[in-house]
């Protein structure tokens, strides 16, 4: 974000938010809401980070507008950028009249001494199909973890309201996430937003397996297990460890990862089978 009053600015033209927006009502889409979720990553003190910020549950309305900031501890943490998600790829940018340089659809602010990151996608544009509806990563949000942090500090990854002003002419800060869409009759309707924090674990040295073949960690080894390490085989973009609220944790992996080779493979998943099955006795 340029500037504070570019995200006033653009969430107010496309009526998202009840606290930015005088033009119309904001309606509340009581039955609907709308996941949002961070991966949980682990990395060394003085190495670089990546999270993952995911939407989910997202109702065949779909969205117009996300106003939500991002809140880390910035004595471990330091964000150097933000990269939008595949999800936001909607057409819209080239599209909306009202998108400019100063003003994309997707745009971000760092506010590292806060300790926050605002996040912001909106496009005015009335037609549904350039609207966020398939779930998947949002945004990444990328940094460094401080050279000072040591092994167990974690910083968590919460979702709360951005830090802007409620509106151009108010000092009064924002109090709701905003996610939302508008109606036929161009009124402003917000979901109700669950949300599910992430962090990042400061840490060095190989994670140990707490249970040969639990990949889920739920305490079992099943054909659940063997399913999940087959999705992280098949599809890493979305279940390798940090991709997604979905994805496999380090604990995980190294639980997964039991045919002594580096990395899970369907060959895991298969061992993992014939250990449910019985066919053999240990890994």
């Amino acid at each position: 974000m340029k500037t504070k009053k570019i995200v006033v600015g653009a969430i107010a033209a496309s009526m998202l938010s009840l606290s930015v927006c005088s033009i119309a009502p904001v309606a509340s889409a009581a039955d609907d809401y709308v996941q949002i979720s961070a991966s949980k990553v682990s990395a060394e003190a003085g190495e670089t980070f990546e999270v993952s910020v995911s939407l989910s549950d997202i109702p065949s309305t779909g969205i117009a507008g996300v106003d939500v900031a991002v809140k880390f501890d910035n004595s471990i943490l330091t964000v150097t950028s933000v990269e939008a998600g595949p999800i936001t790829k909607t057409g819209a940018e080239s599209k909306d009249p009202s998108v400019t340089a100063d003003t994309p659809v997707f745009d971000y602010e760092i506010l590292q001494s806060e300790g926050m990151v605002d996040l912001m996608w909106a496009t005015m544009l009335d037609d549904a199909s350039y609207y966020i509806k398939s779930d998947g990563v949002f945004c990444t949000i990328k940094g460094k973890v401080s050279s000072s942090a040591k092994d167990g500090d974690v910083s968590k990854i919460e979702f709360v309201p951005t830090s802007r002003s409620e509106t151009s002419v108010s000092d009064e800060k924002n109090s709701e996430i905003s996610i939302g869409y508008l109606d036929s009759s161009s009124k402003s309707v917000s979901y109700t937003v669950k949300t599910t924090a992430g962090e990042v674990a400061v840490g060095s040295g190989t994670v140990k397996p707490t249970l040969l073949g639990d990949a889920n960690c739920d305490k079992q080894v099943n054909i659940a297990d063997a399913v999940l390490v087959m999705q992280v085989a098949t599809n890493p973009d979305k279940y390798a460890q940090g991709k997604s609220s979905v994805s496999i944790t380090a604990v995980g992996e190294a639980n997964g990862d039991v045919d002594g080779k580096k990395g899970l493979s369907n060959s895991d998943a298969l061992l993992i089978q014939k250990f449910k099955l019985g066919l053999i006795k240990s890994f």
